[in-house]
């Protein structure tokens, strides 16, 4: 009898397996760029006086070249609530460094943009692809090669995605990814959630809606429910790239400060000047994304992160499937409730117990790698602890070893349900993902004729005017990467929420993509081939019969004759230019499936 354990092991295995050939030539060019030595060492009198002419008090010790120097690559911006806080972290962490007899530097910023902005909006179609732009801007940061260690500031969704990018195509330098926390909790998101449906109906106006997002929306750090920015933070903890407990810790208090100061000596720590020589290709191997993989299925992550963590793997050599996602989610169970999986936002799930306790439970079962590299040290029990600050110093204790609250928190061996609720589906209709931890039973199979679409705009009209009656399988197509960017269609949340609520069987079917914070009515999403490369969904019509099943892993046509017909041609043109979208053709054109990261690096 295969055990959950055992299939943890097989898909690892599978895992380095698949990602040989391209993983061992990733780690000789890492070793290649370590034995080259401290980078600084290398370049002219001249480069290195440009490098250091602004630096001040840290000038000598720059020139002297016997300290360490550590990058800053940060997001920050005052405009989003998120990144707001990193205003302070530079002077925090150049002075962290300097009680360590080293120096920091900021080497670089990138673009953080927000999808809350963005949803439903042109510039969300530039969403995707920021990631990439993250990417490549912060490896121009780092590529003045003056670094022997980097602090990474983000949080967001495509964010920390870009910077893990970079991270790895810089993996012989030791990296600390610091985040921001969430802002404190508001107005509940279910509270939120209702008056939305309320507007999308037309029940309250848009005085009332305004209301209600000024009040969930109200101060600095991350949205406090569990959508893509907070799994990327659950994610570097799982993954090892955090200090221990550090994800969900609230900005501008004592702790966050002492846990970004500790942060900057840490990745002083563990460059090559040091006895504990700890690169980022060391730390990101096949386990530690196995072990993300684990956290995002037991905490109900976002669905995102099926494209992040292919893309961010692919940037360290490693081949992830969208089946290694499905086959972990069957063996892991979903020990966490935070909104849009519960009523909880993260505040409550950190007060609960939080990562350490879940990351605790899973090692009792045997469902993580144990001994992984981590900039804590070797194993993931250090990730256990909870930080503390009192007096002045920060130290880690044992967490409570239980759950503080069973109705936002349960032991692995009992769970919330059995299984994670990640599956890919694979059918007539193509090869797409779905989410079901958030949606309720008799939701997970839905059998409808499909109402077809090329826009959400069209799908909007459409509800507006009455149209969606009955069961009904919206298809919104020419929305994956080549199309037009793969943009989140959250904003037809509300509306598709109505008509559940109403009674019908409604399930979404897109190469899109859906929000993090989505779940509730069950979505189909990623799907492969896009319209756009002539898939199958770019042969559906109104009416035709489509079959959504969760529980089979199934995504089929059952209207006979449809593979038979030509395939649609949309009209793209008013996607390809406007906020900024003519300048993305390039990305356009040369993106890969969503299957393989939806990334422009070896696509």
């Amino acid at each position: 009898m295969t055990t959950p354990i055992d299939t943890v092991r097989r898909v690892t295995d599978r895992i380095i397996a698949r990602s040989e050939a391209t993983r061992n030539p990733y780690l000789d060019r890492m070793a290649a760029a370590h034995s080259k030595g401290p980078a600084r060492a290398h370049l002219s009198c001249s480069g290195q006086a440009h490098a250091y002419a602004a630096s001040g008090t840290d000038k000598d010790a720059l020139a002297g070249g016997s300290a360490g120097n550590l990058g800053i690559v940060t997001t920050y911006n005052d405009m989003l609530s998120a990144h707001q806080p990193y205003e302070r972290y530079p002077e925090l962490i150049r002075q962290a460094a300097r009680d360590a007899s080293g120096t920091a530097q900021v080497a670089g910023g990138v673009p953080a943009m927000c999808d809350g902005v963005t949803q439903g909006e042109a510039g969300m179609e530039l969403s995707l692809f920021s990631r990439d732009v993250i990417a490549l801007a912060a490896s121009v940061a780092l590529s003045h090669n003056t670094f022997d260690a980097a602090v990474f500031l983000g949080v967001c969704d495509k964010i920390v995605p870009g910077l893990v990018i970079a991270a790895q195509a810089f993996g012989h330098l030791p990296a600390v990814f610091l985040p921001a926390g969430p802002m404190e909790s508001g107005l509940s998101n279910e509270e939120k959630a209702k008056v939305r449906r309320q507007f999308a109906a037309g029940e309250v106006g848009r005085d009332a809606l305004m209301a209600a997002e000024m009040a969930a929306y109200h101060g600095p750090g991350t949205c406090t429910f569990y959508g893509t920015a907070n799994t990327n933070q659950m994610l570097m903890e799982f993954m090892g790239l955090h200090l221990p407990g550090a994800s969900f810790v609230p900005p501008n208090t004592e702790l966050r400060d002492a846990l970004t100061c500790e942060g900057a000596r840490r990745a002083l720590s563990l460059s090559a000047l040091g006895n504990d020589y700890t690169p980022v290709c060391d730390i990101l191997d096949e386990r530690a994304f196995v072990n993300g993989i684990i956290g995002l299925n037991a905490t109900g992550g976002s669905t995102n992160l099926l494209i992040h963590l292919v893309a961010m793997a692919r940037a360290g050599g490693i081949l992830l499937d969208w089946q290694d996602f499905s086959d972990l989610s069957e063996v892991t169970p979903l020990m966490a409730r935070v909104y849009p999986n519960g009523l909880a936002d993260v505040n409550h799930f950190h007060a609960a117990g939080g990562l350490g306790y879940m990351i605790g439970e899973l090692l009792k079962a045997g469902l993580l790698h144990p001994d992984t590299k981590t900039v804590a040290g070797t194993g993931l029990e250090n990730y256990t602890m909870d930080p503390q600050y009192s007096d002045g110093v920060l130290t880690w204790r044992a967490g409570s070893g239980h759950s503080l609250n069973d109705k936002i928190l349960r032991p692995a061996n009992d769970p919330f349900q059995p299984t994670g609720g990640l599956k890919r589906l694979t059918g007539s209709l193509g090869t797409a993902v779905i989410k079901v931890s958030a949606v309720a039973p008799e939701h997970h199979v839905v059998e409808a004729p499909a109402r077809v679409f090329a826009d959400q705009n069209d799908v909007k009209a459409a509800f507006k005017a009455g149209e969606l009656t009955g069961d009904v399988v919206v298809v919104v197509r020419f929305q994956g990467p080549k199309a037009n960017g793969m943009p989140e269609l959250h904003s037809l949340t509300p509306l598709l929420s109505i008509l559940q609520a109403r009674g019908q069987k409604v399930a979404l079917v897109t190469d899109g993509r859906m929000s993090g914070a989505s779940g509730k009515v069950p979505a189909a999403i990623h799907v492969c081939p896009e319209a756009v490369d002539g898939g199958p969904i770019a042969r559906l019509k109104d009416g035709d019969l489509i079959r959504v099943d969760a529980v089979a892993g199934t995504l089929e046509i059952l209207t006979s004759g449809v593979e038979e017909r030509p395939v649609a041609i949309a009209d793209l043109s008013a996607n390809q230019a406007g906020t900024g979208r003519e300048l993305f053709a390039t990305f356009r054109n040369s993106v890969g499936p969503a299957t393989a990261g939806a990334t422009i690096f070896g696509s």
